[in-house]
């Protein structure tokens, strides 16, 4: 299966000729600081199955600890995938990346015990198509 993505300004595309396994969503503060958001959906591909198709040259990296890198678009600051010096086989990659619909379903949430405290995984909350009905426009 060949799965597509891009960064949020669309400098940087990828394609992954694989399946992407073990999704989860992790609440590590990490993940968290790294996402800007309560949790970070992330699932694992093959280093060998992924490819930069469009805009290596504006990936950047930061190394969050030894020998772990973080790799995202330097123009909009979209996580792209994580690196990992001991396991270089597999690569992390942001579910929020890709615009191919998948299969593959989140398995757990992860690091719950170092959640946000605002955040009380409360699946009964109101949902919405588009902005809720009291946001201005």
């Amino acid at each position: 299966m060949l799965i597509q993505g891009r960064c949020l300004c669309g400098a940087i595309a990828v394609e992954i000729n694989g399946d992407i396994s073990d999704i989860i969503h992790c609440h590590c503060s990490l993940c968290r600081k790294s996402s800007g958001t309560a949790y970070a959906t992330n699932g694992f591909i093959n280093s060998s199955e992924f490819s930069i198709t469009q805009g290596q040259a504006l990936l950047s990296s930061y190394e969050v600890k030894p020998g772990k890198e973080r790799h995202f678009c330097s123009r909009c600051g979209s996580p792209i995938y994580s690196s990992n010096r001991e396991n270089p086989q597999k690569l992390r990659i942001r579910l929020g990346l890709i615009d191919t619909p998948i299969e593959a379903r989140p398995l757990s949430h992860n690091f719950v015990s170092s959640k946000a405290t605002w955040d009380n995984l409360d699946d009964t909350l109101p949902r919405y198509d588009g902005f809720e009905p009291s946001r201005e426009k």
